[in-house]
């Protein structure tokens, strides 16, 4: 569920007469809007209504709905409750996986628990205890740095719960983390794109990673045969698919830089589709599908191999004395016409050439929230493990550390895995994406920053330089880096969200100076809370550090649960 976007209010010397009217018309047609969707809700699971009292729609995303409703205990006592109506097009067995997790693991440890769960038709509806609790951009710089430490420790504590059960939450943010200021309550929520490590104890996840996994074995089975009529015999030879795909690789053009990824020793890497001449860089999804028409080498051998197929069937009517192994011989003999060694020749350029355009999809789950997936997600490696879930917690730790809300904005893949590079430098990401079976090529080296230096820039607690006047000490200017080609790669992550905060979109009051933030502690933050951070933003999520690990840290060692 994604935060609600926050508007400035108009002042009261400003406001027209013609404003205000505008502004409750809005009111009006918002509230309409909500009146209709909560009847929707009440005709397509009835028996809500004699449960509760369904009071306001306080959440929206692209998998359900969020209603605040109470429930009448006794006589004279209400007790809230979040109803969350699942679409009718989710899959069963992802719903069932959701409430499993909830059941399972919720309930404690700062994880949503559940209370009830009705169904009606293909209308499902999740009765969860009610959180009141406060948006993270509109106390962002109001926190002191005692209550980021607490924040962090609870965060773990949650992560620590669902992981010991082998889930992966896949989309850890701040919005998903429900936090009472006043109460100092906390509630992970929100399971449906959770999936379960090899060894889950949610029984329900180990059938959504099996479901995954068909489809994604299906995909490629077939991919490069789309919209040809007749049905095969057999698939491809396994080995020619590796062979038309050893020696190709995806391609994006920058103005002065090009990042190239391509395929590992564990894995192949995605297609892109792209016309020539055209802008390559953050218009299109990193994982989409070109829909412009190339007949690949493999799709041409397939068509050969359709013809051997009728010319062996031929040959058998007439002798039937030749042999299976002589058949396959002659499949072999075809199949080896494909050109072995097929390079590249479009990187560098405006373009995607026929060598690229014939790779298969790489299938790999890519679940989450832009600005919070974790390297080996944006890079599609198909073994993720829960380390992707101490990734996100590392970036919502840079935006408490740093004061800036959301700290990554891109409009793809790419362009997160260059934002990524010029903070924890383009060095480190190639040789950590070796790691786990990926090959990266960037055409200028970024340094890696100082994680502290840049947190006090962007939070202006830096006495010796002018708050936000300049990009952090050793931070690489904009015409060397990455960011060429668009609005949200312009200019650096720093200068981007200095940008936010003068439109009043960075944080919930404006630039750190314009509203009254607690300083209480931040002027000494202890190495130990960037030492955390580096360890949560570790580029290799085998060495990444885990929850159970993060609780025993030394930044936490006067932090009580």
């Amino acid at each position: 569920m994604e935060e609600p976007m926050s508007f400035s209010p108009l002042s009261g010397c400003d406001a027209s007469p013609a404003d205000d009217s505008l502004k409750k018309y809005e009111q009006n047609v918002e509230l309409s809007g909500i009146k209709k969707d909560i009847e929707k809700l009440c005709e397509a699971v009835p028996q809500l209504v004699n449960l509760f009292k369904i009071k306001d729609k306080i959440g929206e995303g692209t998998f359900s709905s969020v209603y605040l409703a109470t429930a009448q205990l006794q006589v004279g006592h209400e007790e809230k409750i979040a109803l969350k109506h699942l679409i009718p097009t989710s899959h069963p067995i992802r719903i069932a996986a959701e409430l499993q997790c909830l059941t399972v693991a919720g309930g404690q440890d700062n994880v949503m628990g559940v209370k009830y769960c009705f169904r009606k038709n293909d209308h499902v509806v999740i009765a969860m205890p009610y959180l009141e609790h406060e948006s993270f951009v509109d106390i962002l710089n109001s926190l002191s740095f005692q209550e980021v430490r607490e924040y962090m420790f609870n965060l773990f504590i949650a992560l620590k719960r669902i992981h010991q059960f082998g889930i992966v939450h896949r989309d850890v943010k701040p919005s998903n983390f429900l936090y009472n200021r006043r109460l100092k309550k906390y509630a992970l929520v929100d399971f449906g794109l959770a999936q379960g490590t090899h060894d889950t104890k949610i029984e329900l996840l180990k059938f959504v990673q099996y479901e995954a996994q068909q489809e994604g074995c299906s995909r490629n089975k077939y991919h490069g045969v789309t919209g040809h009529k007749g049905s095969l015999s057999r698939p491809a030879p396994k080995n020619l698919d590796q062979q038309c795909a050893a020696k190709t690789s995806v391609k994006r053009s920058y103005a002065n830089t090009q990042i190239h990824i391509k395929q590992g020793k564990d894995g192949k890497e995605g297609s892109v589709g792209l016309s020539v001449q055209r802008s390559v860089f953050g218009e299109r999804n990193f994982n989409v599908h070109s829909s412009i028409s190339h007949e690949s080498p493999a799709e041409k051998l397939i068509k050969q191999s359709k013809s051997v197929d009728i010319i062996s069937r031929k040959l058998a009517t007439k002798k039937t004395a030749i042999s299976m192994k002589a058949m396959t011989s002659v499949v072999r003999k075809t199949t080896s016409s494909c050109p072995a060694v097929q390079t590249c020749d479009c990187y560098g350029t405006d373009k995607v050439c026929s060598t690229c355009m014939s790779r298969r999809q790489q299938v790999a789950p890519r679940a989450g929230t832009p600005g919070f997936r974790a390297p080996e997600v944006l890079t599609k490696c198909p073994n993720q493990t829960t380390a992707i879930d101490m990734w996100s917690a590392g970036v919502i730790f840079l935006s408490l550390l740093s004061g800036r809300y959301p700290f990554y904005k891109a409009s793809d893949d790419l362009t997160a895995l260059a934002q990524i590079m010029t903070i924890r430098g383009s060095r480190e990401t190639i040789q950590a994406a070796k790691a786990f079976g990926k090959s990266i090529l960037c055409s200028k080296e970024v340094p890696a920053q100082d994680l502290r230096k840049l947190c006090e820039r962007l939070r202006g607690m830096n006495p010796d330089t002018p708050r936000l006047a300049a990009d952090p000490p050793g931070y690489t200017s904009p015409e060397n880096t990455v960011y060429k080609a668009s609005y949200h790669v312009q200019t650096s992550p720093t200068q981007h969200l200095k940008d936010s905060a003068h439109k009043g979109e960075g944080d919930g009051c404006g630039s750190p100076r314009d509203c009254s933030t607690c300083l209480e502690g931040w002027d000494a933050v202890p190495d130990e809370a960037y030492d955390l951070l580096d360890k949560l933003l570790d580029l290799n999520p085998a060495s990444r550090i885990t929850a159970e690990a993060a609780l025993l840290h030394p930044f936490f060692k006067d932090v009580r649960s």
